[in-house]
């Protein structure tokens, strides 16, 4: 697992609520995010606290949108914007 410190540079939080899919279609499972591995999956617990390790374009979390509301939005589009702006 990654320290907590690159997971916050990268604009994720432990125990933050996710959501996930187990294939391309079919209903949302919510869980926590727990941490980051080394090869870049996400590690996620479901809500009977099963382990998961999910690619980050599987994962979502709550984000503002363009006028400030809460939306879904994928793990990889986060950590992308997050990087972006820390270059400014």
């Amino acid at each position: 697992m990654i320290d907590a410190a690159t997971i916050h540079r990268l604009g994720l939080k432990p125990g933050e609520p996710v959501r996930f899919r187990r294939g391309e279609t079919g209903r949302w499972y919510t869980g926590k995010m727990s941490g980051v591995a080394v090869d870049g999956s996400i590690t996620v617990y479901d809500a009977n606290g099963n382990a998961r390790s999910l690619r980050p374009e599987r994962v979502e979390v709550r984000r503002p949108g363009g006028r400030g509301r809460l939306t879904w939005q994928t793990v990889s589009d986060v950590a992308s914007t997050w990087e972006q702006l820390q270059l400014f």
